[in-house]
């Protein structure tokens, strides 16, 4: 310490120099997520249960048959088993069991299961067929809409979904989602969250993978876009998956962003 720091003034002088080496170090975490991020041009936004609320769209579905055909069902479990099938029906593609298939068709390989558990051997196969494109009709959470819109006004904006083209362009038009483009896991012929599907999406878009911000409610999504050198934005969806299930919604610090939502992603980049 310098000879003409001592007694009282020793203290002090070490705060100062330790909150400047702070601030220096953190400048640029400091600095408003607008000026941090100016070099994103696109968006590549998650479907399933960050843009649309999956679960209640699939029970409100599930109501509709039992109204109809006067099936006693917890729709809630089925709506959580037909989701819970779609991880491994994919592994299964991954290993080579199965053939590469749509999202749509492994959504039918795993209605198909569920059919005869649940009793609804009585669905035809036109009503097996409507209801298995559930998955076109999901219904946006509340803000998504309108913050889309807003994001719009700055950033290409583009699904980046597992879910297939028909599927992402069907619930599109059904929900008044306004994509500038739609792009999904089927054209690399791969999964999320394998890295050909995020290089996919940067090429496709004509951009470095830098120029491209992934958004999701989930942080495998996010981590994953992120080790090849995509941007990252979080925007946790805390009922996504019911009232019973504890979803990890803290703030990750290796995510450029953090929003509740995709008004508040909005504000956040400086959209007014």
């Amino acid at each position: 310490m310098p000879n003409f720091v001592r007694g009282p003034k020793a203290l002090a002088f070490v705060v100062v120099i330790a909150m400047g080496v702070l601030l220096f170090g953190a400048r640029g975490r400091a600095q408003p997520a607008a000026e941090r991020l100016s070099m994103v041009k696109a968006m590549t936004f998650d479907v399933f249960g960050t843009v649309v609320d999956w679960r209640s769209s699939i029970i409100s579905e599930g109501e509709a048959l039992s109204t109809r055909f006067g099936f006693e069902v917890d729709w809630a479990q089925f709506a959580d088993e037909w989701r819970g099938g779609y991880g491994p029906s994919m592994q299964r593609v991954r290993s080579g069991e199965l053939p590469w298939m749509r999202i749509d068709d492994l959504h039918r390989l795993i209605l198909d299961d569920l059919i005869p558990k649940h009793g609804l051997t009585a669905l035809g196969e036109a009503d097996r067929d409507h209801f298995n494109r559930a998955w076109h009709r999901l219904q946006p959470w509340l803000d998504s809409v309108s913050g889309l819109t807003r994001l719009k006004t700055r950033f290409v904006l583009s699904t980046l979904s597992n879910g297939n083209v028909a599927l992402l362009t069907n619930m599109a038009k059904h929900s008044g989602l306004p994509w500038d483009v739609v792009l999904s896991a089927e054209l690399a012929k791969h999964y999320k969250p394998d890295p050909e599907v995020y290089l996919m999406a940067a090429d496709l878009l004509g951009l470095k993978p830098e120029e491209v911000m992934m958004v999701a409610a989930h942080k495998g999504d996010l981590r994953a876009a992120a080790a090849l050198g995509l941007k990252t934005a979080f925007v946790p969806r805390p009922t996504e998956f019911g009232p019973d299930r504890e979803v990890d919604i803290t703030a990750d610090p290796d995510f450029d962003v953090v929003a509740t939502d995709f008004n508040d992603l909005a504000d956040k980049l400086g959209i007014r």
